[in-house]
């Protein structure tokens, strides 16, 4: 059932159509909360979060709260939610782009870059007691249960990326373990909330966190493609950037793995150095072994067994929405 909808699944711009009136409530509610005495909080707080972006997490929780109970389900406590995973997502970015060193972002300059480190961080800690403070209002132990552990997991993940920086030893089983908890967890509570807060089932919100779960791990293995293969002016990032950050990603890892032994020992060195004028030669050795092709077919999958968890909820606009969002996140050149 799930593959035939995805054949007509709407694209991103019309499932963007069809979020659009929530998400200007989100967004209304994102920069009304935003708001602190502190100047520089303000500063930082909106360049980052007025940079825009698909606000892809946000739109997930509205849609899953749609499929699971119909327009009428998309409530203003829905609308906060929406508003605490976007919070939770932008720390995370401007935690990342401090621990990365990164100096782009969708094609411009990162916070850190701009203001500093320090800034970043702490307003980044900001952006995590705020949401908290969103989600207390809400006055609904699971739910805060649900945003608790998911960002201890996220938490988790940041410090088991570090862990692997550099680390040429890095295996597939590994790096599945990072993306689970760097992104997958997020985008599997913001699916699991949507549904909790429209009255699902405890079956179907289950299966709407496993769809959530899914979704992410393709679409940050998409990501990892797009580093290697994309259009830079199109990505809003330098290509190569994981390797200069030395972060062995799927691509890479599958090219180690089934390299001759002299290019995987050279590919080893590359990323134990972050070598990121090497990039040309790591391309090379990828495209040799098929790696952009099975890392492609590793999201595929995942995004697959997304929508086969849609199965149990009836077709209406906001679930084929779902559906449309596991194709766009395989499909996508950005």
């Amino acid at each position: 059932m799930a593959r035939d909808a995805v054949t007509t699944a709407p694209s991103l711009a019309e499932i963007q159509v069809l979020a659009r009136e929530p998400m200007a409530a989100v967004d209304r509610l994102i920069r009304d909360r935003l708001a602190s005495d502190v100047v520089l909080i303000n500063q930082v707080a909106e360049y980052i979060v007025g940079a825009g972006g698909k606000r892809l997490r946000p739109m997930l929780l509205l849609l899953a709260a749609g499929a699971a109970g119909g327009a009428a389900a998309i409530t203003p406590q829905v609308h906060q939610l929406a508003a605490v995973v976007e919070f939770i997502h932008t720390a995370t970015l401007l935690h990342d782009d401090v621990v990365d060193e990164s100096d782009l972002r969708r094609g411009r300059r990162t916070a850190n870059a701009v203001w500093g480190n320090a800034a970043s961080v702490l307003v980044g800690d900001f952006l995590y007691s705020r949401s908290f403070q969103l989600m207390v209002e809400l006055q609904r132990m699971e739910v805060m249960q649900v945003l608790a552990d998911t960002t201890n997991r996220i938490a988790e993940g940041e410090v088991l990326q570090l862990l692997h920086i550099r680390n040429p030893d890095t295996d597939e089983a590994a790096y599945l373990r990072v993306i689970e908890r760097k992104t997958a967890v997020l985008f599997a509570a913001a699916t699991r909330l949507g549904a909790l807060l429209a009255g699902a089932s405890p079956e179907q919100c289950d299966a709407m966190e496993a769809f959530g779960l899914d979704l992410g791990y393709a679409f940050q293995i998409a990501d990892d493609v797009l580093d290697y293969s994309a259009d830079a002016s199109m990505l809003g990032k330098n290509l190569g950037d994981d390797l200069a950050e030395g972060k062995a990603t799927l691509p890479l890892i599958h090219a180690i793995a089934h390299s001759p032994a002299d290019v995987a020992q050279r590919l080893r060195a590359i990323v134990e150095a972050g070598d990121a004028d090497a990039l040309d030669e790591v391309v090379g050795a990828i495209r040799a072994t098929g790696g952009l092709e099975y890392s492609r077919q590793r999201a595929a999958e995942h995004a697959r067994r997304a929508e086969a968890a849609l199965a149990g909820f009836a077709a209406n606009p906001y679930r084929d929405a779902l559906l449309g969002l596991a194709r766009y996140a395989v499909e996508r050149d950005h």
